[in-house]
């Protein structure tokens, strides 16, 4: 079989979905390796796979604790499966093959626009440098500042060590933690400098390489992109609405509410023990979860631009005046994409609430749905669950967290092509409502 024409005839979408299986498949057999297990500590294939896929998912959700079970190459595989992930297999690819001081075929640059959600093949190479580059001076700037918080309680090379782990995890909205004993940071909830840091860097890496680029170029918001509006818009108004009613919900500090109002958008870093939340703030974080991070960022989600399109759709049937903002029109094909993956991804979370209250009965509703879409949005929260599913429900979450990084629209589609019919039928209404 000639494995080079194979690859050259698969569409775009359907390649990167193959990156990410294997990345996920190398990572678990790496992490199954001696070096990578603590001593007198067993972690099962199952596990190993969920670690994986976590990470390359960029997801957060542990069924092992990363610093109690993995060494420290343990822990840097897993970091590097996390930057490997937030940027897209496609990006570290282009770059490294940039780096050899090779050329970018016509295959590599339609993957590239396929995974940063660009509009054309112009000048792609030149964003996964600028992405590359970008990447490198938040991560680096994070560092510095989590290593004047961290080398106040650890030595100092193990302080650089959990800074880096954690600035790679919380710009990649990876809600992984090295601190062990599943704490997370909430032994840091006071910790003004961390928590600021976090939060920067998070929604630095959740609004989109592409709108920092716009920001950058124009600076001015009067100047920017309808895109980049939107991004900056509905993110600033989904972290005040957040940050408000998780302070309303829950008994907490306005710090703390602002930090789970941010990473709520896919990061899944936790200041305070989430299966204590009532039913009001794990619901509201769901929300947040569904609703993730933008398109073109290392988050998950529906993403924000399909939030704020469904929102002015229901504005104009109201108002009965065309759909857009910012004196601008959205397509109807925009419209139209954002009520499926909408619609798509809620079959998504529908249909793996019910699978797991199946294999898992013991657990309540709220506690499966919020593991579910916490999964599905690539948050990495959950109410303490994770841990003690069984094989077949993490195979499941698994399935779930995979299907959330690539996005459900994406899923159906790259996996079916099927010719468009030149016959149509005669229309007819359907009564609506």
């Amino acid at each position: 079989m000639d494995f080079k024409n194979y690859f050259k005839r698969q569409p775009a979408g359907r390649l990167i979905a193959m990156g990410f299986a294997a990345v996920i498949l190398v990572g678990t057999a790496l992490l199954l390796m001696p070096f990578s297990v603590r001593p007198g500590v067993y972690v099962s294939p199952v596990d190993a796979l969920f670690t994986s896929t976590s990470a390359v998912c960029v997801t957060g959700l542990i069924a092992v604790d990363t610093a109690d079970h993995f060494t420290a190459v343990g822990q840097a595989i897993v970091a590097v499966l996390i930057q490997i992930g937030g940027l897209g297999v496609t990006s570290v690819g282009v770059g490294l093959i940039v780096a050899a001081g090779k050329r970018i075929g016509f295959k590599g640059r339609s993957m590239v626009k396929e995974a940063m959600n660009v509009d054309n093949y112009r000048g792609v190479v030149r964003i996964v440098k600028f992405v590359l580059m970008m990447t490198l001076c938040f991560e680096l700037t994070g560092t510095v500042l989590s290593f004047l918080v961290f080398s106040q309680d650890y030595p100092p090379l193990h302080a650089l060590g959990i800074s880096i782990f954690h600035s790679i995890a919380a710009f990649n909205n990876a809600g992984f933690d090295v601190l062990g004993g599943l704490q997370n940071l909430i032994p840091y909830r006071d910790n003004v400098l961390l928590n600021l840091t976090t939060c920067g860097l998070i929604i630095m890496g959740g609004i989109g390489f592409l709108v920092i680029l716009d920001a950058g170029r124009q600076r001015s918001f009067r100047k920017l992109s309808l895109h980049s509006k939107v991004v900056l818009t509905t993110s600033l108004a989904l972290t005040v609405t957040g940050t408000v009613l998780l302070r309303i919900t829950e008994h907490m500090t306005w710090m703390g509410a602002f930090f789970h109002s941010v990473s709520a958008r896919t990061a899944g870093f936790s200041t305070y023990p989430l299966g204590e939340f009532s039913n009001a703030g794990l619901f509201v974080l769901c929300i947040l979860m569904f609703i993730g991070a933008s398109p073109g960022s290392t988050g998950g989600g529906v993403k924000t631009s399909t939030f704020f399109v469904l929102l002015q759709s229901v504005r104009s049937e109201f108002s009965k005046r065309p759909v857009g903002a910012f004196r601008r029109s959205i397509p109807r094909e925009n419209v139209a994409r954002a009520g499926m993956i909408t619609i798509l991804s809620l079959m998504v979370v529908c249909v793996g609430t019910v699978v797991l209250s199946v294999l898992e009965p013991e657990y309540s509703l709220t506690q499966v749905l919020f593991e579910t879409v916490s999964a599905f949005g690539t948050v990495g929260l959950s109410t303490g669950i994770t841990p003690d599913l069984g094989t077949a429900a993490k195979l499941v979450v698994i399935l779930i967290m995979y299907t959330g990084r690539l996005g459900a629209m994406t899923m159906v589609t790259i996996w079916i092509s099927r010719p468009e019919k030149n016959a149509r039928y005669t229309e007819e209404s359907v009564t609506i409502g």
